[in-house]
């Protein structure tokens, strides 16, 4: 199953710039306004009534002030749900981000799901060795693949524990921005959906990888949209696809990777799913993540 319609989202308390990510995420810029975590707020809501309002199932969970995590908005670094029922937890590069792993919103998944096992890789953060989740890792889960960019945050060695422990192939490569710096999360740059996939392949310079990457979607059956490096630098990589409670497909974006989109890709896209959308501006300046990053799919069963 490649999607759900299941999604927890955390409502931020004290969402703001976090300089401990910004040293290799090129996407974050810092703001003078005073208002920064206030906005984030209004967008997170508005975000969540329009998902809520095509039928996804969000569970929300609210932050708390202490201890201080202003990167709690982006769930899907730290914790993953599986549909065998098994909930993994990563290590995260920043330290300031550790402390989103928060016992109490495992405990409200279990309210309503099935929780069989848990998988921790979090004491890899001892040895320096990282993998941020879903943001890492972009799992083509009908075909038990994943794909990650290498970075700091995403260790080849801890990427190979997960497919072994999950049964899935990777396909990792090398992805940088224009100034070559590595891309520090696969999900900016690469989304899999059940017949297509929206990826910047000029962000991968080797040609070997680039071929790899190329085969692999194309042996899994799904068509390629291709982004460039500038419409996935307004986050047009960052999508999500789910569903709702009617089984009917979702492409969720933002507003600013709807309007780098051309007509084209557009019309393209939904031929396959209806695409909504909204304005996360401010959560995407400042965080440097946008819709993706704030929505941790739950394939539990349901109790």
């Amino acid at each position: 199953m490649q999607n759900t319609s299941h999604i927890l989202m955390i409502r931020p308390v004290s969402f703001g710039y976090n300089a401990q990510t910004a040293v290799d995420n090129s996407f974050q810029i810092a703001s003078t306004d005073t208002s920064v975590s206030e906005t984030a707020v209004k967008e997170f809501d508005i975000f969540v009534d329009v998902l809520r309002k095509n039928g996804v199932d969000v569970i929300l969970v609210e932050d708390t002030l202490k201890p201080h995590t202003p990167d709690s908005i982006f769930p899907n670094n730290w914790i993953s749900f599986h549909e065998d029922g098994t909930v993994c937890i990563y290590p995260m590069f920043a330290e300031n981000r550790r402390d989103e792993r928060n016992k109490q919103v495992i405990n409200e998944i279990e309210e309503k799901f099935i929780i069989k096992n848990t998988i921790n890789f979090s004491h890899y953060e001892e040895k320096n060795i990282f993998l941020e989740g879903t943001g890492s890792m972009v799992l083509d889960r009908d075909n038990k693949i994943a794909y990650a960019c290498l970075s700091k945050r995403t260790e080849k060695k801890l990427l190979e524990k997960f497919c072994k422990a999950f049964n899935y192939k990777h396909i990792s490569f090398i992805s940088v921005d224009k100034k070559k710096n590595p891309i520090y999360h696969t999900n900016v740059m690469m989304c899999v959906a059940d017949k297509y996939v929206v990826i910047c392949l000029e962000s991968i310079k080797d040609n070997f990888e680039k071929i790899k990457v190329i085969a692999s979607i194309k042996n899994t059956d799904k068509e390629i949209i291709e982004i460039s490096y500038e419409q996935m630098n307004h986050f047009a990589g960052n999508m999500l696809q789910v569903k709702n409670k009617k089984g009917e497909k979702l492409l969720v974006m933002s507003m600013q990777a709807f309007k780098s989109l051309t007509n084209e890709q557009i019309q393209r896209l939904q031929s396959f799913n209806k695409i909504i959308l909204s304005d996360i501006s401010t959560i995407e300046s400042n965080g440097g993540g946008s819709a993706r990053c704030m929505m941790a799919e739950i394939f539990l069963e349901l109790k």
